[in-house]
């Protein structure tokens, strides 16, 4: 049943190209060199889904960056192909399965302290086996060839690959608007619903 991962055709982008010779690069700011020198935890994270500008989530980076915790680098996208899939209630799966689905958009963040960090496990269900913040390469949409070691929230892999399979191994390219006007936030879903209750409805097809 792949109607519940519906994607436009327009997101299915052109095969991945290489990047010979590229170089690993770590943009620094005179914020997170700061940061690095008071002790705190000092990351890069890649955003593909609802914390991006524009969407739902991205009020908790707003804050994170009100509070000089965390500053937007800009576009980037993934040097390697991942699975980028929308699950139950509209929510967006990056799944750790690099060579499969597409390079995937998204935006570039440097979270500067432990306490943005912190944030961030917690709205992805880290301690509760939601998400998982793993290494993921990507370089800047501007061009260039440098690129910028990352962390990004994977689905979890004791699911990942299995809704992988269930929306039929076609994936995106990037969570666009319309992929968020889909999602439902948490306090509308029902009362009895829990995350890995719905991921596993969602993956036996039952949602």
């Amino acid at each position: 049943m792949k109607a519940a991962c519906h994607f436009p055709p327009h997101t299915l982008p052109p095969p991945t190209p290489k990047f010979p010779n590229t170089r690993r690069q770590s943009p620094l700011t005179f914020g997170n060199y700061m940061a690095s020198r008071s002790g705190d935890y000092v990351s890069l994270i890649f955003t593909y889904g609802t914390l991006k500008r524009g969407f739902y989530s991205h009020k908790l980076m707003e804050e994170l960056m009100s509070t000089r915790d965390a500053v937007i680098m800009g576009n980037y996208t993934t040097v390697e192909s991942f699975p980028l899939v929308v699950g139950p209630h509209g929510i967006p799966f990056l799944i750790n399965l690099p060579g499969s689905g597409h390079r995937v958009r998204g935006e570039l963040y440097s979270v500067l302290s432990d306490r943005g960090i912190a944030l961030l496990d917690e709205l992805e269900g880290i301690d509760r086996g939601h998400y998982e913040r793993l290494p993921v390469e990507v370089v800047n949409e501007d061009g260039g060839d440098k690129v910028a070691a990352a962390e990004a929230y994977f689905a979890h892999r004791e699911f990942g690959e299995a809704i992988w399979k269930r929306c039929g191994k076609v994936g995106l390219s990037e969570y666009s608007m319309d992929d968020g006007r889909r999602y439902v936030r948490r306090e509308d879903r029902p009362r009895n619903s829990s995350f890995l209750g719905d991921v596993k409805k969602f993956i036996s097809g039952n949602n």
